[in-house]
């Protein structure tokens, strides 16, 4: 009998420091990484960041098409319909374009899509933005501008997912591997889409013909991470489309034909996932080098 009301007189003092905890408990995700839990917000399946690059060696017309792409491929009926197998059904979905470290446009603030009406409510909202372009190119900086939007976002997501698309590596502002590991520890999945083309920059600037590995060793990062590759801008829609059915499924293992578009590239250093800490053998800080030797040759002309 004492052994019973010892028992039960355990459960009530449990049951009280559980009902007394804040509200906003933290978690734990798998790679040790703090997820804020916060039991009043809605639930979704994921929340989703979408980081589209607007750099000088993308011109209008370019973002443009990338604009539509997203725009496209967000009412396509095999996103929604990923969307709508998931557990709660629905996704929150935030869209921004960055360049240099300062520049963060915020297109949509976060926005839930769980059927068809409201796939196409985000993408009318794309395509009615003004398009305009930066120059330089600040992966870093997009990154830590995802990082206040991720806590700010008003809905609880079973993933958290920062997806980077862009045609060159980072020149400006901080470290990009620097940054990448502070989104994983705030357990941030980031997955990247690149561009690669053979177009001369608009500033002569150069490019980097590997810029998936670049991707796949400094940038992307998480459970389950990884880059799609379009080869150029004639595929960027479709590219758009598988990534975002790969993003909202979760696949475990990821098609290798999923993840290239258009004639494969001739790359030096070709890896598939996962892509966290591979590294990257020309080093992560490339697009530096590259900046200062850009322009002391155009100093010392």
């Amino acid at each position: 009998m004492i052994r019973r009301c010892l028992a039960i007189l355990a459960l009530a003092l449990l049951a009280s420091v559980s009902l007394s905890a804040p509200a906003s408990a933290q978690l734990r995700n798998r790679d040790g990484g703090t997820l804020g839990f916060d039991p009043n917000k809605p639930q979704v399946d994921l929340v989703l960041l979408l980081a589209v690059d607007i750099s000088g060696s993308i011109d209008p017309d370019e973002a443009r098409l990338q604009r539509e792409g997203y725009a496209k491929a967000i009412v396509d009926p095999k996103v929604v319909k990923a969307i709508q197998g998931g557990i709660h059904g629905r996704i929150a979905v935030a869209y921004f374009e960055w360049a240099d470290s300062f520049t963060d446009n915020q297109i949509m603030d976060w926005t839930l899509i769980s059927d068809a009406a409201s796939a196409e409510r985000v993408s009318q909202h794309l395509l009615a933005q003004p398009i305009r372009t930066a120059r330089r190119t600040s992966i870093s900086g997009a990154i830590t501008h995802a990082l206040p939007r991720f806590a700010a976002a008003p809905y609880q997501g079973m993933r958290r997912v920062l997806d980077i698309s862009g045609d060159g590596p980072n020149n400006d502002g901080g470290r990009v591997d620097v940054a990448r590991d502070m989104a994983l520890a705030a357990g941030i999945v980031i997955n990247g889409l690149t561009i690669i083309n053979d177009k001369q920059n608009t500033w002569g600037f150069p490019t980097l013909p590997d810029l998936d590995a670049y991707y796949e060793g400094c940038v992307t990062g998480g459970p389950g991470s990884f880059v799609v590759v379009a080869q150029g801008f004639d595929t960027f829609h479709e590219a758009v489309r598988r990534k975002l059915i790969l993003e909202i499924a979760s696949a475990p293992v990821v098609p290798k034909d999923w993840l290239q578009f258009g004639p494969r590239p001739k790359l030096n250093d070709w890896r598939v996932m996962p892509t966290q800490n591979q590294g990257y053998a020309k080093g992560c800080d490339i697009g530096e080098r590259q900046s200062q030797e850009f322009w002391r040759r155009r100093w010392d002309q």
